[in-house]
């Protein structure tokens, strides 16, 4: 049975039609991918003008030298309109992706991801910022505390609940009395002991506590304590200073008011509530008007103080007869929480950038 080249129709007519058709095609190929179409159906090894090729041996002698030129001319024109066309097409696309990707090199750019400023460290800047402004000074000590300084100097007796391991986290070996300090009032009996007097200190730093890891505790937190030691020192001196630092991290309009409460290092001694910055104090009997925050009670509870108990005085060798002074401490988790809304502490340790990110420059 005869192929299909012995089929072909080689006359001037035929070949022309063929290069008309693969130019045709070529021409109206508007991509890359239709382009490739073309190429195939009209210059492949299966297109009419190959099959044509083909056929040329089973042509007489004249005849085949006649259709051969007229045939390699037709492929040379086919040949050429492609690779013109391949240019055309490629110049297209690039053009018009380099305008669907173009970036304006003008524009700043985050060559790195944005970092920020954690914002217990930024709180506690903001902390002892306030007391600088005033004339304090920043006292600090170690976090590794003799349990002389964290516990007795500051008149808690060897029975207190707060000494036993369900509270405190002890140093092996125990014979040598170290703790992790459980709060950082040792670094005012520390200042007692070395500085001269009067004294103004605040001590900001991280203590340590076996309390349960969730939303409202944390083992691991941190603390701002006040000291000052001066004579003529009273509770109202406390009240105006509390009032102050009350009004510059809450802002004006702010409440405080002082409870009668036990400490043992103080006496009088007070615990400071805020008033509620939520409800206002609107909550308190209205049911119909409920408050997370304060849970309906007006105030919420912001820390501890009082006026220095005079065993403490002695104990560090200061003599309660010319000297008295006040002390105060608050956490710096809880002063964050209500400052900035931050509903759960294990936000605050566990390292993720987006939390410092979403309170970048408000702890400031």
């Amino acid at each position: 049975m005869p192929g299909p080249e012995s089929q072909a129709d080689l006359s001037p007519e035929s070949i022309d039609s063929l290069a008309s058709a693969a130019l045709a095609a070529f021409a109206g190929a508007g991509s890359s991918a239709e382009l490739k179409e073309a190429r195939l159906a009209h210059s492949g090894d299966r297109s009419p003008l190959a099959l044509a090729n083909r056929a040329i041996g089973t042509l007489p002698g004249p005849q085949r030298k006649e259709a051969g030129q007229l045939l390699g001319s037709a492929r040379a024109r086919v040949a050429t309109a492609l690779t013109a066309r391949e240019v055309e097409i490629n110049t297209e696309e690039l053009v018009s992706r380099l305008v669907a990707e173009r970036i304006d090199v003008t524009l700043p750019v985050e060559l790195t991801p944005e970092g920020a400023q954690h914002p217990i460290t930024a709180l506690i800047e903001k902390l002892s910022d306030i007391f600088t402004a005033m004339g304090w000074q920043i006292a600090e000590g170690p976090e590794v505390e003799a349990e002389w300084l964290n516990f007795d100097a500051l008149n808690i007796g060897a029975d207190h609940p707060a000494r036993t391991t369900s509270d405190t986290l002890f140093v092996e070996p125990l014979e040598n009395h170290l703790v992790l300090r459980t709060h950082t009032s040792p670094v005012q009996a520390r200042s007692m002991l070395t500085r001269d007097l009067p004294i103004y200190i605040v001590c900001p730093g991280k203590v340590y506590r076996a309390d349960e890891f969730d939303a409202t505790h944390v083992p691991v937190f941190h603390q701002i304590e006040g000291l000052c030691i001066d004579k003529g020192i009273s509770l109202a001196h406390l009240k105006g200073t509390l009032d102050h630092l009350a009004k510059t991290m809450f802002g004006e309009g702010i409440e405080t008011r002082m409870r009668p409460h036990y400490f043992p290092f103080t006496e009088p001694s007070a615990e400071v509530d805020l008033k509620c910055f939520v409800c206002h104090g609107e909550s308190v009997g209205n049911p119909d008007a409920p408050c997370r925050t304060c849970k309906s009670q007006g105030w919420i509870e912001w820390g501890g103080c009082g006026v220095v108990n005079p065993r403490v005085l002695t104990a560090c060798g200061i003599d309660p007869e010319i000297y008295s002074g006040f002390a105060f401490g608050m956490g710096i988790e809880r002063t964050l929480m209500f400052r900035n809304n931050a509903a759960d502490m294990r936000d605050m340790v566990e390292g993720d950038v987006r939390f410092s990110r979403s309170l970048k420059g408000m702890a400031r």
